[in-house]
């Protein structure tokens, strides 16, 4: 009898990795190596790893990095010593906490429990940190009404529990200087300093990937760009409003469609600036308030379908970056008006998950065909294996 064509020891499953994420983001100081999510999970260490990489897009440790990270960010917003929260969250020492939580969010854990009375916090930037790449995607639209960038500076508008603020990002002597307007308390802080993190794109590892294509084809192309980070949008919602709106038309035309609908039902700042339209606010609207803004009527109520879901909780878009890309992108691919594109933009560009590219773009299918010397334009099966974010920026200089 032939031997089984399936490994021994295959990877965590899909449903087994997202219960075993579920367990540790509710008591991560439980899980203090790998080998104990390993344990907890009824699985080896190879197959668990292998779970991580196929659905997660990380390895297991860089997973538990980030999910006591975030714990921690929480834990110092409550009582009790910075030493304490640490502990709580399974680091193993203070040194290891401040390492790993500044690596992650520019701040020492002292630091950033200051940020509850302060107006403002400074971050460090690694040395090969490209600001101008930065700079240039979320200035990209020049007549945006909530973005604004002026030399080195950007200026977003946003809203905080119900608050709109003013979010200024000061590039200046290798660090980033933030200052908040509009809004103050630990609750706003918290929220600007971690949408300065994801726009920053300071969640992304590029020396990984530098290291993983090494020897490649792909080692020249990211040699031209070291360093070269994905900046987020300021949330997942808004990464999803920029998808819908682009699909099928022209950057400038999905502009302008954003610029309508911002001044059509976006909050005010204190000096007039628009804030990125909420999905409250979204969801309030009828699809006929949008075809004087030349929305299509299938786009129209594609846009407020969501927000009508996000708004009322049954998608739960912020809390996909937490778990799996393949968790993520199964729920995105099942609502009306997500198709490939849109659920991989999104993957992309409000999730952080680096291996995931917009299949079907045009701008992305042309980089590949030159970059590989193919004598077709790739389909979606063959961009997902050949694309990486390098080759859309080598085509765009900074994609949308």
């Amino acid at each position: 009898m032939a031997a089984p064509l399936h490994p021994p020891n295959p990877a965590l499953d899909l449903e087994g990795l997202e219960a075993l994420m579920a367990q540790v983001r509710r008591a991560p100081g439980r899980f203090g190596t790998v080998a104990a999510m390993a344990e907890a999970a009824g699985a080896g260490q190879d197959a668990l790893e292998r779970g991580f990489l196929l659905h997660a897009h990380l390895d297991a440790a860089g997973w538990l990095r980030a999910a006591r990270v975030k714990a921690a960010r929480e834990r110092l917003l409550e009582p009790g010593t910075v030493a304490q929260a640490g502990a709580d969250c399974g680091f193993r020492d203070a040194g290891v906490f401040a390492a790993e939580f500044r690596a992650a969010t520019g701040l020492a854990p002292a630091e950033y429990r200051a940020l509850a009375g302060a107006q403002g916090f400074t971050l460090a930037l690694p040395a090969d940190y490209r600001a101008g790449d930065m700079l240039a995607y979320h200035g990209r639209d020049p007549l945006s009404l909530s973005e604004r960038v002026e030399g080195s500076t950007l200026v977003k508008a946003m809203a905080v529990d119900g608050q709109g603020l003013e979010l200024e990002l000061a590039f200046r002597d290798g660090a980033v200087h933030g200052r908040v307007r509009g809004a103050s308390g630990p609750a706003a802080m918290a929220a600007a300093h971690q949408r300065a993190v994801r726009m920053l794109g300071l969640g992304t590892d590029p020396a990984a990937f530098e290291r993983a294509v090494a020897g490649t084809s792909l080692e020249a192309l990211a040699a031209l760009r070291p360093g070269l980070r994905i900046p987020l949008t300021a949330d997942v919602w808004e990464s999803l409003v920029w998808a819908i709106l682009g699909q099928q038309v022209n950057l400038a035309f999905a502009y302008s469609m954003r610029r309508r609908l911002t001044a059509l039902c976006g909050g005010v700042t204190a000096s007039g600036m628009r804030v990125h339209p909420t999905a409250a606010a979204v969801a309030a609207l009828d699809p006929e308030q949008l075809k004087p803004l030349q929305f299509s009527r299938s786009k129209a109520d594609y846009v407020i379908g969501l927000a009508r879901k996000v708004a009322a909780g049954a998608l739960p878009l912020e809390e996909l970056p937490e778990g799996a890309a393949s968790a993520a992108a199964l729920r995105l691919a099942a609502e009306r008006g997500i198709g490939p594109w849109t659920t991989h933009y999104v993957l992309m560009r409000g999730c952080g998950f680096a291996d995931c590219v917009p299949l079907g773009d045009a701008g992305l299918t042309l980089a590949l065909q030159r970059h590989h010397q193919l004598d077709h334009r790739p389909g979606v099966k063959e961009t997902s294996v050949l694309a990486t974010f390098h080759l859309w920026a080598s085509l765009k200089g900074v994609p949308a």
